[in-house]
């Protein structure tokens, strides 16, 4: 009997003594909402563009911090993801192109969700974080949660679309089976990006009833290739004016290594093989993409209301990144898989409920890396860095917008490599053999200061020699190796 009675009052003390143990070495630490963003760039009302819709985004921005030189370290999702939850570099080696992971290329490291799991953090996956839900899966309290495949409702008509003739034939012979934009008269939970807002509402309101600090990353597929999006959201922008970019050409002398052929976008049905989209094809593609844009902002902003609702915003870092840049017909370029700056700069926003780092709607030119994004939510949570992270804390730009920073951005694509300056961008292109690691067999620079669409490249004006040669220095003693 007094064995029962013992046992049973271990039973009855011990969620307590954990709960006080837990409360003794962790502390208060800050709860983390990390919002993923998969294709997105800049082109939002926050970051001074009036095009597309994004007000959840904007209001975002508003009460944290918006980094106007933010750049991703490589050009397509799974490396995109894999470099920045890891804390390193790409390199000619490692994170390389679509089936990167953390897990093969990287298996020594703590990835960020194991880390923060590993210091007292219930971490939980919902919607597209790692490409691979089961890269690293143990470093997830539980196993990732993605939604099922978007429903397939009947398209509504798009005005200033005609289908072609032919449209049968083409679905049936492209890889894609379908047109690379959709509108669907249909609530938003019927799409993935829906499901993936309620699914975090449900979270966050269990979260809201523990005490242990929580990592909630959400990840949302939209504005990813198809654009396909419910018809209210393609009604946004009916009497918007969509007109194709102004820089719609190959930049002068600019190498054929830096134009790529857009496969990701020809793999659908009605996108010609080779050559350019049609007007009207290119000016749909446009007007899809900030469709989809303004249909995940909405999914954000359930999220970040609920987070109000419930009160854990008082104590809860967000950060929000798009996982790169996109192009929507500049240099003649969709989708991204280049280092032209379209392709590798990025929305980041923070905002902290620290108020030593957290004024609100402040802006910074500050650059910042990927692979920043790791020790930076380091220090805000108040635990150690890992040995082996490669970037450097944004917190001291948090508290001082006007901070310098470290001044250069480094990445890459394929063969590639490409350093990002205050003032400049350049790039040093080696044979796809020696990828990052042979002669130099072109390069591009361009001056922001003078031509920030990067319409002229300057590379091979012997007045930029030094320049070059200043910028190719420390491209390859930061880049990874």
């Amino acid at each position: 009997m007094r064995k029962s009675k013992a046992l049973l009052l271990m039973k009855t003390l011990y969620p307590i003594l954990l709960f006080a143990l837990t409360i003794s070495v962790y502390g208060e630490r800050p709860n983390i909402l990390m919002i993923a963003v998969d294709d997105l760039r800049p082109q939002l009302g926050s970051y001074g563009q009036s095009q597309i819709q994004s007000p959840n985004v904007d209001k975002l921005a508003a009460s944290g911090t918006r980094f106007d030189r933010a750049y991703c370290m490589v050009p397509t999702c799974r490396a995109s993801r894999a470099s920045l939850m890891s804390g390193v570099r790409p390199s000619p080696n490692r994170f390389v192109g679509y089936t990167a992971r953390i897990d093969e290329d990287a298996p020594d490291v703590v990835p960020l969700h194991s880390h923060l799991k590993r210091n007292g953090y219930e971490t939980i996956s919902l919607g597209k974080i790692l490409h691979y839900p089961a890269d690293f899966e143990q470093g997830w309290a539980r196993a990732p949660w993605r939604p099922k495949r978007d429903a397939k409702p009947p398209h509504q008509a798009i005005p200033g679309w005609t289908p072609p003739s032919n449209l049968d034939e083409l679905l049936s012979q492209s890889k894609n089976h379908r047109l690379p934009f959709a509108s669907y008269d249909v609530p938003d939970d019927t799409l993935g990006d829906g499901q993936v807002a309620t699914e975090a509402i449900k979270q966050l309101k269990r979260l809201s009833n523990q005490d242990a600090p929580f990592f909630l990353a959400v990840g949302f597929f939209k504005p990813h290739l198809p654009f396909n999006a419910p018809k209210k959201y393609w009604d946004l922008y009916d009497d918007t004016p969509i007109d194709l970019p102004d820089n719609y050409s190959v930049p002068i002398d600019a190498p054929e290594e830096a134009i790529h052929n857009f496969g990701e976008l020809r793999s659908y049905a009605g996108v010609p093989k080779k050559g350019p989209v049609s007007d009207q094809m290119a000016k749909t593609l446009i007007r899809g993409y900030y469709a989809s844009v303004s249909y995940t902002d909405a999914q954000i902003g359930r999220v970040l209301d609920e987070l109000d609702r419930s009160g854990l915003n008082e104590n809860t870092i967000v950060v929000l990144w798009g996982d790169h840049g996109w192009n929507l017909g500049e240099h003649t370029l969709w989708a991204k898989h280049c280092t032209f700056e379209n392709s590798m700069r990025v929305p980041l926003i923070f905002r902290t409920p620290q108020t030593e780092t957290n004024s609100q709607g402040q802006t910074t030119k500050a650059l910042a890396e990927f692979v920043d994004i790791y020790p930076t939510l380091c220090e805000l949570a108040g635990i150690d860095s890992p040995d082996h992270l490669e970037g450097k804390s944004l917190a001291p730009v948090l508290k001082n917008p006007k901070s310098k920073g470290k001044g250069y951005a480094i990445g890459r694509f394929n063969n590639g490599d490409t350093i990002r300056s205050n003032r400049w961008r350049y790039t040093e292109y080696t044979t796809r053999e020696n990828r990052g690691e042979g002669p130099i067999i072109s390069r591009m620079l361009y001056d922001h200061d003078k031509d920030p669409d990067e319409n002229r490249n300057l590379s091979n004006l012997p007045e930029y020699k030094q320049t070059i040669k200043n910028l190719s220095r420390q491209l390859n003693r930061r880049k990874g190796k």
